[in-house]
């Protein structure tokens, strides 16, 4: 498992990278799929896969579009490798490490006739993406296959490694999307991380009884011990069985967490390129409307799975939409520069 982080502290591997530029030089497509073909395929990967995350990739331009849903679809090809239960922990590592092999090889060699493959390799190239990260994803796939013994439950024992766990599954995919979106101001790594971290205890919120199902258990062990709650009460549950007051004091605790995180988000939104901010936006505030669906039904993530509703999600993207069609006009009246001789702009 790797090292341990302090919440608190900030995992600034990343911050050489905070004000270079994205780089235009685009890498040559090679084998039997072109680079359109390729990010075609990334892109119905994202709209067929991504629940939340395709609302916010489609308030962005095109260019940046193809490049967050090619991470996407990497991002996902990872997991799903390591969550399929129906192969053992060993074959799904096996198998995972074979796909890590390949992505190298094709990035190293430009043999690319994996789609998704072709398409990463070109993303991160014309947005000055650090390959490092990329490996970092895919640790933060692996905790789940090496994190503990076979038949044993996945846990984690304090707020600290629930963090780092939390960072290399969603922080890390934060800082690779920050890069696409383009910043310059290194004030962002650090709440690109923070929102990560808001994001994943929203999802493990809204998961908790999936997850136990699965001989998983995200909430921190220290916390369940202080709220007096036992591994099995988690583990061994009643489908639907309505939490009790020490469980509903617990998740509201993570969701205070979770919310101070929220503030970052909402702090990263102006450090990003303009015609990008629609996008985040539109991502937090979906992500937020989560959180806030789950404390409105007073923490019972177990009669049933909260989710944002279509309408609701429809609402928000055309809000986006909106603020990125103004974004554009703004950024034209700007090239333009001022009116001369009282012309009208």
């Amino acid at each position: 498992m790797p090292e341990t982080t302090n919440p608190g502290e900030s995992i600034q591997a990343n911050s050489a990278y905070a004000t270079e530029k994205p780089k235009l030089t685009q890498a040559k497509p090679s084998g039997e799929s072109s680079l359109a073909d390729a990010y075609a395929a990334c892109r119905a990967i994202a709209k067929r896969e991504a629940k939340n995350f395709y609302y916010a990739f489609v308030a962005l331009p095109l260019e940046r579009r193809n490049a967050i849903c090619a991470i996407y679809a990497f991002m996902r090809q990872a997991d799903d490798l390591a969550d399929d239960e129906t192969l053992s922990r060993v074959e799904r590592r096996r198998r995972l490490d074979a796909w890590l092999g390949q992505w190298r090889s094709a990035r190293q060699n430009g043999d690319c006739s994996s789609p998704v493959f072709l398409a990463v390799r070109d993303a991160t190239t014309r947005f000055a993406i650090p390959l490092h990260l990329l490996e970092e994803l895919a640790a933060g796939v692996a905790m789940d296959l090496d994190h503990a013994p076979p038949g044993a439950a996945d846990t984690y024992a304090t707020f600290a490694d629930l963090y780092r766990y939390c960072y290399l599954v969603a922080s890390v995919v934060g800082l690779v999307t920050i890069r696409i979106f383009g910043y310059s101001d290194p004030r962002a790594e650090k709440l690109a991380e923070e929102t990560g971290v808001a994001f994943q205890l929203t999802n493990i919120l809204r998961d908790v009884a999936e997850d136990g199902a699965r001989n998983r258990v995200y909430l921190p062990l220290e916390d369940l011990a202080a709220h007096g709650i036992a591994l099995d009460a988690l583990l061994d549950r009643a489908a639907a069985k309505p939490p009790t007051p020490d469980e509903r004091a617990l998740l509201k605790e993570i969701a205070s967490r979770a919310e101070n995180y929220y503030r970052s988000a909402q702090a990263l939104i102006p450090l990003i390129d303009r015609e990008s901010r629609p996008a985040l936006w539109v991502l937090v505030t979906i992500y937020h409307a989560l959180l806030k669906r789950i404390r409105r039904a007073n923490y019972d993530v177990f009669s049933r799975r909260a989710a944002v509703p279509l309408a609701q999600k429809l609402a928000i993207l055309a809000v986006g939409l909106a603020r990125t069609a103004w974004a554009r006009v703004s950024a034209r009246r700007a090239a333009r520069g001022p009116g001369v001789r009282g012309l009208p702009r």
